[in-house]
């Protein structure tokens, strides 16, 4: 088989490295990649927006399958136009991936099929965002999130109604999150423990993946802006098995059902980010692809080959298909350039990665990284994520943080604590 993967990140990376693996597949190409991708793969320089021109490399290499990475292309319409040329790809379609692409539209639809959420309402202008503000019917603190695509940066709390005022502002009127910021979703602030569900669907039938935990915020403690993901761990310890069965029945299957029920069916990775509240899990986001970082823990304890799950979701035919997973768990840690989230530093020689591809059971998933000559530099803001597997939670953190010692580049930063607060989890169950 020829398989196509569309996307340049750490994610990619990670769907390239698992699908490789499979006995099925005779080559692999890449659009765009980045440096570790092209360890592994034929990169084209194909920027993955650029959907036409993707289908058309698709249709020239007669590609088996294409699976997409990131979120833009399939807003853009990838799987649109690739089924109405008669090519295969692991997509949902842009209709389908707008359970994404529109926090309003997500929103909406949980309320319309009675999918747990928080309560929420949606500002179209800057006049209803002050008048938000000043009644603030949710109370103090809330969240305020941008209705479009934002790459992990549109959520912001908000503590009192000086800041809400300069939300809307800065949302709306500034537009610092561009064409993202036309509406505005304020949401009530859940408390609770998060956790990334993933599950692959075939419109009708979902098969789940593992858990993970993502750490959103740049900084230990949870402190910080929101960033894009600066580490995961899975499984996520805070899942017990009946919380399992709870938000499939309560929230995977009535949303696969409702977007069906629209004409949307979806066809891909469903990742509903749940808050684990005293009253149960609750959707604080969907979104309509692997997770980044979660790919990255996730996709080294699949023991199954990847490729016909990937099939059978592009085919509509998840009909008796079952995922093994290792027992161990898994933990990525993401190496950020100086400056991330906001304007980074960029071009900074990447040292030690040939030294720590030996370490066992670590795992580097390359994400802004570039070759320059015989150099490897970054290129962007979230540059490695280094994933460890062990026996047990505790000896992941330490290897992963372990190999994390011999690589470096200028300005690099990274969590101290990914894994900490599934860790003290794990050892209250054990007491």
């Amino acid at each position: 088989m020829k398989i196509l993967v569309v996307g340049n990140g750490g994610r990619e990376h990670a769907l390239v490295w698992k699908i490789r693996q499979s006995p099925l597949v005779t080559e692999i190409y890449c659009a765009s990649g980045n440096a570790g991708v092209a360890g592994i793969a034929d990169c084209v320089p194909i920027d993955a927006t650029n959907i036409v021109e993707v289908a058309d490399f698709a249709e020239t290499i007669h590609a088996d399958l294409t699976v997409v990475g990131p979120e833009l292309p399939m807003i853009l319409g990838i799987a649109d136009e690739f089924q109405r040329r008669g090519l295969t790809i692991f997509c949902p379609t842009r209709a389908a991936g707008e359970i994404e692409g529109s926090k309003a539209f997500a929103r909406e639809f949980m309320e319309r099929h009675k999918v747990p959420a928080p309560r929420f309402t949606v500002c179209g202008s800057a006049a209803e965002g002050y008048e938000f503000a000043r009644k603030a019917p949710f109370g103090f603190p809330f969240v305020a999130k941008a209705d479009g695509l934002a790459a992990g940066k549109g959520t912001l709390i908000v503590e009192n109604a000086d800041q809400a005022r300069a939300v809307v502002d800065e949302m709306m009127t500034e537009r610092r999150f561009g064409s993202a910021g036309a509406k505005v979703v304020m949401e009530e602030l859940l408390q609770g423990e998060e956790v990334s569900f993933m599950v692959l669907s075939d419109g009708h039938r979902v098969v789940p993946l593992a858990s993970a935990q993502d750490h959103k915020r740049a900084l230990d403690g949870d402190l910080g802006p929101n960033t894009g993901g600066m580490g995961a761990v899975s499984p996520a310890m805070s899942l017990s098995l009946e919380a399992h069965k709870r938000i499939v029945q309560e929230i995977v299957l009535p949303t696969v059902a409702g977007m069906a029920a629209e004409g949307r069916p979806f066809r891909g990775v469903l990742y509903a980010g749940l808050m684990m509240t005293e009253s149960g899990p609750k959707v604080l986001e969907f979104n309509a692809r692997f997770g980044d970082p979660e790919a990255q823990v996730v996709l080294p304890r699949m023991r199954s080959d990847i490729v016909p799950l990937l099939l059978a979701v592009a085919r509509g035919d998840l009909d008796d298909v079952k995922v093994e997973w290792a027992k161990e768990p898994s933990v990525c840690v993401v190496l950020a350039s100086k400056g991330y989230p906001e304007a980074v530093e960029t071009d900074k020689r990447i040292r030690g990665l040939d030294e720590i591809a030996s370490h066992p059971d670590v795992i580097v998933f390359q994400a802004a990284t570039a070759r320059r000559d015989d150099r490897i530099v970054t290129v962007g803001g979230r540059v490695l994520g280094v994933t460890a597997l062990g026996a047990n939670l505790e000896a992941a953190i330490q290897r992963v943080y372990l190999a994390i010692e011999k690589v470096s580049f200028e300005g690099m930063h990274y969590r101290r604590d990914i894994g900490q607060k599934a860790l003290a989890r794990w050892h209250a169950t054990r007491a």
